[in-house]
């Protein structure tokens, strides 16, 4: 393994840290080279054997490039997959049971339930069972011995109170599916999820002398659980807290949660010092009081005019509908842009606006899955608590679903392409030149007061952070402005 740069102090004090032989915990502000210090880690290490565990497959395919080869880089579902026996991994390739299908097998109907509008809708037996399934995977991924209501995902678009009685009552169901699930010899399909927990449950060992669990921030409590009780090694959890974009798929907050030693890196390798101050200030509204430190030697420029238009190489949504619009406008303004979607993705809205036009349910994409008809997606699109899907209601109004039939096909290809649309959520653990950050953040409270939730505040902590040069706010800098004037 080879090195080409000279550890900074905070390293130094990371790798002495981990000499120590206990666990240990690193939080890592963005940008702060937490893979080339997990590197200098297995390098001291010697030959100690070490299993590298990432998020995702792309995470661990990357770092089996650069760690030594008595360092296995694995995912924590391929270790599980590896783990179980050949009966279990045949169960997760069956083919899953329909949701509307699940529901008339639980002899469960459509239901009627009031929004947040005031105004009823329906629930169809799809619907229902798909909070059911995803209910199950929601427990799977997390400590819990046993299904609770919490795992319970329901619709924003539900009022609060009819939400929390109707999670009570789906919650037997979702625990008859987990005993289906669970049972020994049992030939139903099931979720990778499902796989992971069981594998979980039986109390694994992992095969290394030392972890380097990457991404902390983003685990599970079932992963975290894992891992808690690999008493033979020595941990290192490295992940950055603000980060932690997961929440609505059950992400906890793990690093809060790890009972370990703390040491930092909080200088950031990705930018210079303007873009650096930028994060700390909204860092500072989450309660972090340590700033990042950004590089002297890196020219960083922040756009707050909203005249001026600087070329970009990407450009970054909350949404993915603000992400259609805005490929979509690329495209009209002759460019050639790329989005991080696939044209599946953008065809369901094509294909669930034109069943409520037809005045037929819509079940993809969830974004449309309580309206009745077009009229109410119009409608709900223009109240106060609909404003995420008006870009593509005012599409389907202006230029019809064709319009985004033909869009699906058209992106470029993103070596190709101008620049890139996407997420944040997609963008995560990616970087660009020049980014411009949209203007879809939800920057006040869900209950109307001036300081947003904190999640949004790390989404956008997170898209402020993929830029190395060029960063336009310009779209934000108002509302920025007006966060960075209250004090929490």
């Amino acid at each position: 393994m080879k090195r080409t740069f000279i550890p900074t102090a905070e390293q130094h004090a990371v790798i002495e840290a981990a000499r120590r032989s206990g666990d240990l915990k690193i939080k890592a502000f963005a940008g702060a080279g937490k893979t080339s210090t997990l590197q200098l880690v297995a390098e001291h290490f010697g030959q100690r054997r070490g299993t590298y565990l990432a998020f995702n497959r792309e995470i661990a395919s990357s770092a089996a490039r650069r760690f030594p080869p008595h360092v296995g880089a694995r995912t924590m579902h391929s270790l599980a997959w590896a783990s179980v026996s050949p009966s279990l991994r045949n169960r997760v390739k069956l083919q899953g049971e329909p949701p509307h299908e699940l529901s008339a097998r639980f002899g469960l109907g459509p239901l009627e339930v009031r929004t947040v509008t005031g105004k009823s809708a329906g629930i169809a037996p799809f619907e229902i069972g798909k909070m059911i399934a995803d209910g199950l995977d929601r427990f799977c991924r997390s400590a819990d011995i046993q299904p609770a209501a919490q795992h319970i995902v329901v619709d924003d678009k539900i009022d609060a109170a009819v939400a929390a009685q109707l999670r009570t009552w789906l919650l037997p169901y979702v625990g008859r599916l987990w005993e289906e699930g669970a049972a020994a010899h049992a030939g139903s399909p099931i979720s990778p999820d499902v796989l992971l927990k069981l594998w979980a449950l039986s109390e694994p060992r992992i095969e290394a002398d030392y972890i380097l669990f990457d991404e902390a921030q983003d685990s599970d409590g079932v992963m975290l659980s894992v891992l808690g009780r690999q008493r033979h090694a020595q941990i290192i959890y490295v992940g950055d807290p603000y980060q932690q974009i997961y929440e609505w798929r059950g992400a906890v907050n793990a690093m809060a949660q790890i009972d370990a030693p703390e040491r930092a890196l909080t200088e950031s390798f990705r930018f210079g010092a303007t873009f650096a101050a930028l994060a700390s200030r909204l860092l500072a509204l989450l309660g972090e009081r340590t700033p990042i430190r950004g590089q002297e030697a890196i020219g960083s420029i922040m756009v707050e005019d909203p005249a001026l238009a600087p070329p970009v190489d990407a450009i970054l949504c909350r949404k993915n509908v603000t992400a259609i619009w805005r490929f979509a406008a690329g495209l009209e303004a002759g460019h050639r842009p790329a989005i991080r979607m696939t044209p599946a993705e953008i065809l369901a809205y094509a294909d669930g606006a034109d069943r409520l036009l037809a005045g037929q349910r819509a079940f993809r994409p969830a974004a449309f899955s309580l309206f009745e008809t077009w009229s109410d997606a119009q409608a709900f699109a223009r109240s106060p608590f609909g404003q995420d899907l008006l870009p593509v209601v005012r599409m389907v109004d202006e230029l019809g679903t064709g319009y985004l039939r033909a869009l699906a096909q058209r992106s470029a290809a993103e070596g190709a392409a101008d620049y890139v649309i996407s997420t944040v959520h997609r963008a995560k653990g990616l970087e660009w030149k020049r980014v411009k950050v949209a203007n879809d953040f939800r920057l006040r409270g869900a209950d109307g007061s001036p300081m947003p939730e904190d999640d949004e505040l790390r989404l956008l902590y997170v898209a402020v952070s993929r830029a190395q040069h060029v960063l336009d706010i310009s779209e934000l800098r108002d509302e920025l402005l007006r966060l960075f004037s209250l004090r929490r």
